[in-house]
């Protein structure tokens, strides 16, 4: 049997002879890619661990020996009332065991922290003459699932 040769060339045979006749068109586009590399990378946002954690604030309240239901009517909430109505509030959440309450408020992603926590802040103070006198609520520390996990 003979052997039948035929003259197509696959891509990559193609490309090859492409290089090998335009060498200064190849040194360029490798320079350019080069540079454009070394310009680019540093500015890169890459994170091991990316926190893909929403916009929380949490209110903290202790409550000085009182059982879940009357943390749950008395602290609890008496806050989130207070809290409804806050721009861009996605969601709100509640958790009231013995001696503390912790409501945490989840706002859009788009919203800056800092004026969520202020926004709060400012709805926490009227909402306090809802509450017993001598139960202080604060804001917790910023912190996402992430760092908390750390």
């Amino acid at each position: 049997m003979a052997s039948v040769k035929t003259n197509k060339k696959t891509l990559i045979d193609a490309s090859i002879d492409w290089g090998l006749a335009n060498k200064f068109w190849v040194i360029l586009l490798t320079v350019v890619f080069f540079l454009t590399t070394i310009y680019y990378v540093p500015n890169l946002s890459i994170d091991a661990v990316p926190d893909i954690t929403n916009v929380q604030v949490v209110v903290n309240t202790k409550t000085k020996g009182l059982d879940p239901e009357k943390v749950e009517l008395t602290v609890s909430q008496p806050i989130e009332y207070e809290m409804m109505g806050i721009p861009n509030l996605k969601d709100m959440r509640s958790i009231s065991k013995f001696g503390l309450s912790q409501v945490t408020l989840i706002f859009a992603d788009h919203v800056d922290i800092y004026w969520a926590r202020q926004q709060v802040a400012e709805k926490l103070q009227s909402a306090k003459s809802n509450l017993p006198a001598e139960l202080q609520p604060e804001l917790a520390p910023i912190s996402t699932g992430l760092g908390e996990v750390y």
